[in-house]
Formats: C-alpha cells, sequence, structure tokens
C-alpha cells in the first residue's frame, strides 16, 4: 500500500489539472500555432510557464486504485499487475481468464 500522502498529492494533481485543461490546451494550440506571429506565440509560452506546475498533465502518475502502486498499473483495468492476477483468479474481473494451452 502507498503511503496516503503520495495518493492525496495525485489527487491534488489531478483536480489542477481539471481545473487549468481549458486554459492549458488553448495556450499550448497558440504556442503551436505557425500561423501566429512569434511575439503570439512568445506572450503564449510565457503564459503556459506562469501556470502552476502541477496543472501540467504529464504530471500525473497512473496508480493502482486499490493499492495506489506507481509502478505496473494495467491502464484497461486502473489496477497494478498484482491486483489484476489476484482478482482475475477470483473471477472478479469480466472477461479475464487465466491462459491455458
Amino acid at each position: 500500500m502507498a503511503k496516503v500522502a503520495l495518493i492525496q498529492r495525485e489527487l491534488k494533481r489531478d483536480k489542477l489539472v481539471a481545473k487549468y485543461a481549458k486554459k492549458y490546451e488553448e495556450l499550448k494550440a497558440t504556442a503551436n500555432d505557425a500561423k501566429k506571429s512569434d511575439e503570439e506565440r512568445a506572450v503564449a509560452r510565457l503564459a503556459l510557464q506562469k501556470l502552476p506546475r502541477n496543472a501540467n498533465p504529464t504530471r500525473q502518475r497512473n496508480r493502482c486504485e486499490i493499492t495506489g502502486r506507481p509502478r505496473g498499473t494495467f491502464r484497461q483495468f486502473g489496477l497494478a499487475r498484482a491486483k489484476v492476477r489476484e482478482l482475475a483468479f477470483a473471477g472478479d474481473i469480466p472477461g479475464v481468464t487465466k491462459a491455458s494451452w
């Protein structure tokens, strides 16, 4: 089980990303638009830098919903590999069966 503080930090980042998502996308589009003038693009880049650091979506980390483990998480399930295995063997994940050949 991950520390509660790390899980809470990640939830805080999720909220910040959601809060600034629209503004972030607009500024990013302006900064990357070759049709805009250099001054407009520079202003957009400066505005991006002034946004909170944790408002950047790349700072988010996928964590297991149950344990909070940051590594080895399956995006499809939102669970760590150990929990996927455990729940699959128990039959709690629909459509997942143990391979045999």
